[in-house]
């Protein structure tokens, strides 16, 4: 199972990194908080010192078309963010 599906590169979310050391990620519905924080200090070399974790439902959406009035949902997610020790940081943009 993978933990971490991918980071959340919002402009709230780089505001938190920067200002609150925070860092969001999208992460398997089945995972713990143990195990978010195990993955990302693995994956980034840094230490976790909080873990708080939403789970989204998704939303119905619907759009007029041609065919009539096409009803579908967003999928559902779990969303986990990560504060870190005071001096890491995580830079999800050196590899591009």
């Amino acid at each position: 199972m993978e933990i971490l599906i991918k980071p959340i590169l919002t402009e709230k979310m780089t505001a938190q990194g920067e200002k609150l050391n925070r860092y969001g990620f999208i992460v398997d519905p089945r995972a713990n908080k143990l195990q978010v924080k195990t993955a990302v200090e693995a994956m980034y070399n840094v230490v976790v010192t909080d873990v708080n974790t939403i789970r989204y439902a998704g939303k119905v959406k619907s759009r007029y078309t041609k065919a009539g009035l096409l009803v579908g949902r967003d999928n559902s997610y779990k969303k986990a963010i990560v504060t870190l020790k005071d001096g890491d940081k995580i830079d999800f943009y050196s590899n591009i």
